[in-house]
C-alpha cells in the first residue's frame, strides 16, 4: 500500500516531464505537422516509460497538438492558417485580461523575477535567429501567465499561445522584425512590475494585434 502511494507522485512527475518535452517539440514544429508520433522512439529519447508517454499524449490531444486515429496511431496536428482568426479572437480577449491581472496580483517574488527577465531582454543583443527569438517570446508569455495566479486561466493562455506559436513557426523563414516583436515585452513587463494594470492590458492587446497583422501580411 505505502509503495503504491509513494510511487504516484513519481509517476505524475514523469508524465509532466514527458508532457513538457513533447509539447515544446510540437509547438516549435520540431515534430512536424502531420508527423506520426513514435512512442518507442520517444521512450528512448525522453527516458520514460510507456505510461507517461501515453498520459502526456492524452493531454496534448485535448490541447489540439496531436490527434489519435483508431488503428492508425497518433499524429502531430496540422497547422491551419484558417484558425488564425479564431485563435486571435480568444487571445485578444484573454491576453489583456491576464496582463492586467498579473499587474494586480504579482507577488514581490514575481515582480523580482520579471525585473530580472526585463533586464536580460534590455541588455541582450538581439540574435538574428528567429527560432531563438521565438523561444524568448514564449518564455516571457509563460512568465506573465504565472503571475496571474489562476491555474485555469494560465492553462488556457498557454494552450492558445502554443497554437499561435505554431503559426509563427510556419512563417519564421519569411518573418522580419522578430526582434522588435520580442522587444515589445520590455514596456509590458514594466507595466506589470509597476502594477499598472490598465497600461499592461493595453500593451498586451497591441502585442496580440501586431502578431496577427504580421502573419496576415505574409499570407
Amino acid at each position: 500500500m505505502n509503495t503504491r502511494v509513494n510511487d504516484e507522485p513519481a509517476a505524475a512527475s514523469l508524465t509532466e516531464r514527458a508532457y513538457v518535452m513533447l509539447r515544446d517539440r510540437l509547438v516549435m514544429l520540431e515534430i512536424k505537422p502531420g508527423e506520426p508520433i513514435n512512442e518507442d522512439r520517444l521512450r528512448s529519447e525522453l527516458g520514460v516509460g510507456r505510461t507517461p508517454i501515453r498520459e502526456a499524449l492524452k493531454r496534448l490531444e485535448q490541447e489540439r497538438l496531436v490527434v489519435a486515429f483508431p488503428r492508425r496511431g497518433t499524429f502531430a496536428t496540422d497547422v491551419n492558417i484558417s484558425d488564425l482568426s479564431h485563435i486571435s479572437e480568444v487571445r485578444r480577449t484573454l491576453e489583456p485580461l491576464a496582463a492586467a491581472a498579473a499587474a494586480e496580483r504579482a507577488t514581490a517574488e514575481d515582480r523580482a523575477s520579471l525585473t530580472e527577465l526585463r533586464s536580460r531582454l534590455d541588455t541582450t543583443t538581439p540574435s538574428g535567429d528567429n527560432t531563438e527569438l521565438l523561444r524568448v517570446d514564449v518564455g516571457v508569455h509563460r512568465a506573465i501567465y504565472r503571475c496571474v495566479h489562476n491555474p485555469f486561466l494560465e492553462d488556457t493562455l498557454v494552450s492558445y499561445d502554443n497554437l499561435a506559436t505554431r503559426i509563427w513557426c510556419v512563417f519564421l523563414p519569411r518573418l522580419s522584425g522578430m526582434a522588435g516583436h520580442v522587444d515589445e515585452h520590455v514596456p509590458l513587463l514594466t507595466a506589470i512590475i509597476e502594477a499598472d494594470g490598465k497600461k499592461a492590458g493595453e500593451l498586451a492587446a497591441q502585442h496580440v494585434i501586431g502578431f496577427e497583422r504580421a502573419i496576415r501580411a505574409l499570407i
